[in-house]
């Protein structure tokens, strides 16, 4: 199979040669040290990333992080690629003030002035954010290499967001605001995206860590709608709909999942206790599970032994009729070493018959 192919049959449960394979995110050092050079990431790294392109050229920073993802993609022979709208070249400040910018207000005030400034902002947002795609699509067709690419459109989560939880919870109607002002930001981006020729889009926001930070019926009064009506847009279009949320989601899966519509769940949490053999029990039928080998301890504090053969029970139990696409939980960051990050991948490509991955 090809790499698009083999991530279609695994969005389509249908099992493909082998479990299809990407990074969601992958930072330096690791990243570094598999280039073996300077690699910066604007998604983990934005003060780097203003150096950067301050001392090359935005544009050229632009098209080397292009080449510095088709590298890596090539390099770790992955599946399909998740990738980011570029920093426009003014550094764009984002649609609205903390609550630091404005502390004499009450939540419902600080997150009504958000409102404004988003509602303000729509329309007038700068194409230059999707020059990346233009470049990783030349990039990638000079490597011969056809990845399914995924790009996020999550403005419906409420992680560290304290005035919106509390505005839920005062001024319903304030929050309800500002959702629906997410959900036109969301389908901006989808526009951009379709016009681009990509694949998939992410939907959604964190919303939990250990446990829910909103109750499950704030979720489905607040946030499934706005999801589902996204969702729709991007369905209507082709495209295929991930959402994603770190956390543990037992108590709304089926409201995450069936009640937005969705055709796949990224950042699945095996910490928080989402189990990928129980998920495919429960959903595996009907939503492709990306995931979920824990990067926050298993690769970050496990031994090099460890972590392949937890590797090797992660592909297991996603195993059966597609629906599994492998990665890391969330991100490989400074926490984790190269000999552990070697050791998933190598345990990837031994369950599958692939010579190792040298160390570099």
């Amino acid at each position: 199979m090809t790499h698009r192919q083999r991530v279609e049959a695994a969005l389509r449960h249908r099992e493909p040669d082998r479990t299809p394979y990407f990074e969601y995110v992958l930072l330096p050092p690791v990243a570094e040290q598999l280039l073996g050079r300077r690699y910066v990431d604007y998604a983990g790294d934005r003060e780097g990333w203003r150096r950067l392109a301050a001392e090359t050229g935005w544009e050229k920073a632009v098209r080397q992080y292009a080449v510095d993802r088709a590298d890596m993609a090539a390099l770790l022979d992955h599946d399909m690629l998740y990738v980011c709208p570029n920093p426009v070249p003014d550094g764009a400040t984002r649609p609205g003030p903390s609550a630091a910018e404005c502390p004499e207000d009450d939540p419902v005030s600080r997150l009504e002035r958000r409102n404004e400034r988003v509602a303000a902002s729509l329309g007038r947002r700068s194409d230059d954010r999707f020059l990346v795609y233009a470049y990783l699509r030349e990039e990638l067709r000079r490597r011969e290499l056809d990845l399914p690419v995924l790009a996020p459109a999550y403005y419906h989560g409420v992680w560290t967001d304290v005035d919106l939880m509390q505005t839920m919870v005062l001024e319903p109607e304030v929050a309800h605001r500002h959702f629906a002002l997410a959900t036109q930001r969301a389908l901006a981006d989808v526009e951009a995206y379709v016009s681009l020729g990509l694949d998939q889009v992410g939907v959604g926001g964190d919303f939990a860590g250990t446990r829910l930070l909103i109750s499950p019926d704030a979720y489905r009064r607040f946030i499934v709608p706005e999801v589902r009506t996204v969702v729709r847009r991007i369905h209507q279009a082709g495209l295929w709909a991930v959402n994603a949320s770190d956390g543990n989601l037992w108590p709304v899966l089926d409201d995450f999942l069936l009640g937005c519509e969705v055709d796949g769940y990224l950042e699945t949490d095996m910490r928080a206790g989402m189990d990928l053999a129980r998920l495919k029990a429960a959903r595996g039928d009907r939503v492709t599970l990306y995931g979920n080998m824990d990067c926050g301890n298993v690769l970050s504090f496990s031994a090099p032994e460890e972590v392949a053969r937890l590797t090797a029970e992660c592909l297991k139990a996603g195993q059966g009729n597609g629906g599994h696409i492998f990665c890391a939980s969330n991100a490989i960051t400074d926490s984790i070493p190269l000999d552990n990050y070697l050791a998933m991948v190598n345990a990837y490509r031994k369950t599958f018959g692939l010579p190792d991955l040298a160390r570099l």
